[in-house]
């Protein structure tokens, strides 16, 4: 999976990012500075992604 790639983030993490970065854009925020905020608050909201489970 490429570095950057939101594949494996559940459904929810993806409509709370979603939120965020309107919410961003709405206080006058460019749109990359929206989208790094709410991706840098799911993870530290949640931890992350989905991460593979070690055998």
């Amino acid at each position: 999976m490429p570095r950057g790639s939101k594949a494996s983030y559940s459904d929810k993490q993806k409509r709370q990012a979603r939120h965020i970065e309107k919410s961003e854009e709405k206080q006058g925020r460019g749109v990359k500075a929206a989208q790094r905020i709410a991706w840098a608050t799911v993870n530290k909201q949640t931890g992350g992604g989905k991460k593979k489970k070690a055998k």
